[in-house]
């Protein structure tokens, strides 16, 4: 997710350089402090002091691409910015940029999205905003990353599972553990090996345009339980993650229609410590009738999904969240 520049102001100096593990707990702070700033007045929560699953997504995202996690710095060596991305194959995802309030207008969000943007115009770029701060969205259009769908945030436990139906006579549902030791196995780098990671890479390229194996190790690290779904003839035909801390997501597969029945599944399998939560797009407008008719809601603002070109279809996919397809 993205906040960027609300109005203009004298051009701030400041000096853009790759973070450092001891800048995050600083990151944490632009980042609450940022968000709270344009969502108070709207009476929302705020955000609470320890970000927690967000700082882990941070410290992922450092660790993939530490070139594409800045910070931005005055003269005296304070952090007032950062931004970071991610590169998967062709696919490059502006994860977060957030400004201290008193920097926004600046220059400096500007400034760290020149710095991390790709070279190659073959590159597709794409990004997640709040609708609830639809003033970045203008910083992104100069670079043809524009809003395509909004993307749904739904909470809740399965009231009424049959909702979501059931998986298809012959669709079987394998757990990962289960399946060539599993995405973190035989691999030095803990990115999932084996024929795992080629099914879970065919997937990914046919639903997301890229493969993302990097992306699955870290859920797993998360402690996202992951499925494996194969049709009748044995072929994979989609995966699905959940986990007891109430995440679901990411979901792929090759039938639109078995999106929620998967859903189903994964809300089956795990026990949540509270609620479910689930980032569902627009385009899989049938899941989200489904989880809705479950016993979901919906939580918060849409996000606004953005992109240069078209690379994904999320009739078939659900991302991991806004900070990470």
């Amino acid at each position: 997710m993205t906040e960027a520049l609300p109005r203009r102001r004298e051009r701030l100096a400041v000096t853009v350089r790759p973070a450092r593990p001891d800048d995050l707990a600083a990151c944490a702070t632009i980042f609450r402090t940022a968000v709270n700033d344009y969502t108070q007045p709207l009476g929302q929560i705020d955000v609470p002091e320890n970000p927690g699953p967000v700082a882990r997504l941070w410290a992922h995202t450092r660790a993939t691409d530490p070139e594409r996690f800045v910070v931005a710095t005055t003269d005296d060596d304070r952090i007032v910015a950062f931004g970071s991305a991610v590169l998967r194959e062709r696919l490059w995802f502006l994860s977060m940029l957030f400004v201290l309030p008193e920097a926004q207008g600046s220059g400096v969000g500007r400034e760290i999205l020149a710095r991390l943007l790709p070279a190659d115009p073959d590159t597709f770029r794409a990004t997640a905003t709040d609708s609830a701060q639809p003033i970045s969205n203008a910083l992104y259009a100069l670079h043809d990353i524009v809003p395509r769908m909004p993307l749904l945030n739904l909470t809740g436990l399965p009231i009424r599972p049959e909702a979501f139906g059931p998986l298809p006579s012959g669709v079987t549902a394998l757990a990962f553990d289960e399946i060539d030791g599993g995405p973190a196995s035989t691999s030095t780098d803990g990115i999932a090996g084996g024929a795992l990671r080629a099914e879970l890479d065919a997937l990914d390229r046919e639903l997301l345009g890229t493969a993302h194996p990097e992306d699955h190790a870290w859920l797993r690290s998360e402690g996202r339980h992951g499925w494996l779904y194969r049709g009748p003839d044995g072929h994979p035909i989609g995966y699905g993650y959940a986990g007891e801390a109430g995440r679901v997501g990411p979901v792929a597969t090759l039938d639109p229609g078995l999106v929620a029945p998967i859903l189903g599944h994964l809300t089956s399998a795990v026990v949540p410590r509270g609620a479910f939560q689930v980032w569902v797009g627009g385009p899989a407008d049938r899941a989200v009738v489904a989880t809705l008719q479950a016993g979901f809601r919906f939580e918060g603002f849409p996000v606004l999904l953005c992109w240069d070109r078209p690379f994904g279809d999320f009739t078939r996919y659900l991302p991991i969240s806004p900070g990470l397809l």
